[in-house]
């Protein structure tokens, strides 16, 4: 169970990594381009999660078994990083890069699980 909800933050936590150049010039979080969009994590199995942020802090996402997990994200420096509240608080923040890029970036990243991950911003609130 802990396993599940471990991987849940993974998935969240890696595909976080979200800053536009327009965003970071006007002095914004750097994630702008991220809210109201979906950021698309790709395991090597195939399988997908999926991240929502919010600007007020927030979180929801849907890990690749979709089961669903929130929480709260800050940047610290030039990181995000994101604490899992539900379904079950963990007792530690993942924290990842923000590398540049908007709408349709895409980049690899490594989830807290140590996969090797693809990562994407893709428009609009899929599920």
């Amino acid at each position: 169970m802990f396993r599940s909800h471990l991987l849940n933050l993974a998935a969240a936590a890696a595909v976080v990594s979200v800053m536009t150049a327009d965003a970071a010039a006007a002095g914004a979080t750097g994630l702008d381009a991220a809210f109201g969009n979906t950021v698309v994590s790709t395991y090597p199995d195939g399988r997908t999660a999926l991240l929502w942020l919010k600007p007020d802090g927030t979180y929801d996402a849907m890990g690749r078994r979709r089961t669903p997990s929130s929480g709260t994200w800050a940047l610290k420096g030039d990181k995000v990083c994101l604490k899992q509240k539900k379904p079950r608080a963990v007792p530690f923040t993942y924290c990842t890069a923000v590398p540049t890029g908007g709408v349709g970036a895409s980049w690899t990243g490594k989830a807290v699980t140590g996969e090797k991950i693809r990562i994407k911003l893709v428009a609009g609130r899929i599920r």
